[in-house]
């Protein structure tokens, strides 16, 4: 099965490069240097579900800089674009998170301005992912237009009692199999992901899933095959989720046994009684990042915003707020054991060399990809 790798992450020291849900007592942040005392604000649109970003991260990074975070909060990255669009050049937000493939659909919806890299410290990232394939994503024409923030996976979360899994044995084709009638949960575009490298890797499809990612007409022509396999299965869903919260109430209120879910949503039910586990055709890997809007009205908080999170103390907060990855170097130093079991059991064997990151997604992509999931959700 043809993948997508980020250079130089998916064979390094995984374990020693992982950040989720123990960092603990979080020691403040040395001061960021030429950061401004009592220095105003920055406007942070980012994702919500995750309490410790306002609990802990922005208070420290106040503490650190002298700046205030005014905080807002979206399920996810398409209502983050909407909410960008709606308020486009009116500075009302300056700094948001999406994943790394969606930069160039940002770009040219003329949503963004790029980064000053000489004054947001592109050195201070781990090898991989402030550079080789996601800093060419995150590079148009020239400029840089995303700094990373934190990265993960997307994977089988599964009752340990009630639907135990196996690596080697756990697949994507789980989350369609008749016995899991009425207890899974999912997002609606990464099912249908799930459903295309699923028929992808039995040699199902005509054509690679990852063609369809290229041009409208192959996206048409595998897609149309996978919401039509989809539907054939819907009555194995409970829930469709958009956001942490959702989805981890599809497990903890609506019944949900087995998922399609980010590794925060495995970390955070963890002690609940539930694992998380990547499938034998790859873990979704994701790699997100801060952007600049075009209408920035703090141009320079969000500069020692960014530059903040890529020091060891911030990268290692902002990952273990998300129960994902740190991206800074050093990062790693600052977080826990009890991490490194969590990832040790959901990556065993050679899960690492399996990671599927997500494909770049131009607009044209975007906008077919909410008419299909649209369909998926309705049908």
């Amino acid at each position: 099965m043809s993948t997508t790798r980020i250079t130089g992450v998916s064979r390094r020291s995984f374990l020693k490069t992982t950040a989720a849900v123990g960092v603990g007592s979080l020691a403040a942040p040395a001061l960021v240097k030429n950061a401004f005392a009592s220095s105003g604000e920055v406007n942070f649109m980012g994702w919500s579900g995750y309490p410790e970003l306002a609990k802990t991260v922005f208070p420290a990074f106040t503490k650190a800089t002298g700046i205030k975070v005014n905080f807002t909060e979206q399920d996810s990255q398409d209502n983050m674009f909407a909410q960008a669009k709606l308020g486009a050049g009116t500075g009302t937000v300056d700094v948001t998170e999406p994943t790394v493939e969606r930069t160039s659909a940002w770009v040219s919806s003329g949503l963004l301005q790029p980064w000053d890299t000489s004054k947001v410290s592109l050195d201070n990232y781990v090898s991989g992912i402030g550079d080789g394939l996601a800093g060419q994503r995150a590079t148009i024409e020239g400029k840089r237009y995303m700094v990373p923030s934190t990265w993960g996976t997307e994977a089988l979360v599964y009752s340990i009692k009630d639907n135990p899994m196996e690596y080697g044995k756990a697949s994507l084709g789980d989350l369609w199999d008749e016995k899991n009638v009425g207890k899974v949960t999912m997002r609606a575009h990464s099912s249908l992901a799930a459903m295309g490298r699923w028929l992808d890797s039995t040699g199902k499809l005509p054509k690679p899933w990852l063609d369809g990612y290229k041009d409208e007409a192959t996206m048409t022509l595998l897609w149309d095959i996978a919401l039509a396999e989809a539907i054939k299965h819907k009555k194995n869903v409970v829930q469709f989720w958009s956001g942490e919260n959702e989805a981890q109430a599809a497990f903890r209120t609506n019944g949900a046994t087995l998922g399609l879910c980010w590794d925060s949503t495995g970390g955070n039910l963890a002690k609940d009684g539930y694992g998380y586990i990547a499938p034998k055709e790859g873990a979704i890997a994701w790699n997100q990042g801060f952007v600049l809007l075009k209408g920035a009205k703090n141009v320079e908080q969000a500069q020692e915003f960014v530059k903040w999170v890529a020091t060891p103390e911030g990268s290692a907060a902002w990952a273990t707020a998300f129960g994902a990855n740190p991206s800074a170097k050093g990062g790693i130093e600052k977080t826990s054991d009890e991490v490194k079991k969590f990832y040790a059991a959901s990556f065993p064997g050679d899960a690492l060399s399996k990671l599927w990151w997500w494909p770049l997604q131009e607009a044209w992509f975007l906008k077919k990809r909410a008419e299909y999931s649209d369909k998926w959700k309705a049908a």
